[in-house]
């Protein structure tokens, strides 16, 4: 087994805290329910476990994501030297990782007495539990990383409102499963080849030359969803302000792609989260700031 000088420093790595991307793609729509369900500045408590609940179950899930590909990672020049890929940190350590953050993760959830919410949480933790094998049994597993990406979102409601209503829940997380596989297959882009050789499926894989196609339309989709919901709810320029900024940011990861470099992929993922971003400025600007 090889030794690290900073076991310190395998942990943060493990749960990719040196990589906070992760934590924001998850954390925007989170936030994107939390401002409708409160309609504004949800109750700081509240914003407080959501925020803090949302870097827990990111980090547990990178964990039991490299446990689970534990033996595919080593062959993946990007993720060869994960720490559990490379030997540094043990698979069981690894589930450990995930099990405490994830207990951390329901006490807090638990601390808002919401038993409808702490219902809720149970499905994300199985998606959060599943996903890394989808990629050996579906084309597109994105699809399953999407849900997990969106289950805050009923959550918020649970919490805030006590009911998780069909609408607006169900547009909006169409809307994030649509924004998570377009993203998500930038950075499958970026490992088409590793992948290929080494038989993982991915949506890049999946959708072959059509992939930007694809991702476009699904941008777009997702972007037609946020602005049918968004006009039944009776929004104005502000967040419609903030899709049309996001519309630009996925044009231009869409130009930046255009030679299908690995590189550029992987960047314009990395970016991808500025567009989560924009629409939850928009919803800010949209209620206004008060807080509650």
């Amino acid at each position: 087994m090889a030794h690290s000088a900073s076991p310190l420093r395998d942990y943060i790595q493990l749960i990719r805290l040196d990589r906070p991307v992760g934590i924001w793609l998850l954390l925007w729509p989170t936030l994107w329910a939390l401002w409708w369900a409160a309609e504004g500045w949800p109750p700081w408590p509240v914003l407080t476990v959501f925020v803090l609940g949302t870097v827990l179950m990111r980090s547990a899930g990178c964990a039991i994501n490299d446990v689970a590909d534990r033996k595919v990672d080593p062959h993946v020049r990007r993720t060869a030297d994960r720490p559990i890929a490379a030997g540094r940190l043990t698979a069981r350590q690894g589930v450990v990782t995930a099990v405490l953050l994830a207990l951390v993760a329901l006490l807090l959830l638990m601390s808002l007495r919401s038993p409808l919410a702490v219902a809720w949480s149970v499905p994300a933790v199985l998606l959060a539990a599943v996903y890394p094998l989808m990629k050996r049994v579906i084309d597109l597993p994105q699809a399953v990383l999407g849900l997990a990406f969106s289950w805050g979102m009923p959550m918020a409601w649970a919490v805030l409102q006590g009911t998780v209503p069909v609408w607006p829940v169900a547009l909006l997380m169409a809307a994030n499963v649509a924004w998570v596989i377009a993203y998500d297959t930038y950075y499958a882009m970026a490992d088409r080849e590793d992948d290929a050789r080494i038989g993982v499926r991915s949506s890049a894989r999946w959708f072959g030359r059509h992939d930007r196609a694809v991702v476009l339309s699904l941008n777009l989709l997702a972007l037609v969803l946020l602005a049918s919901v968004g006009r039944t709810a009776g929004f104005g320029p502000a967040y419609f302000g903030g899709l049309v900024v996001a519309l630009g940011l996925m044009a231009a990861a869409h130009w930046q792609t255009r030679r299908r470099d690995p590189q550029a992929c992987f960047a314009a993922f990395k970016r991808s989260h500025w567009q989560g971003a924009a629409i939850w400025l928009g919803l800010v600007l949209e209620f206004g700031s008060t807080a509650a």
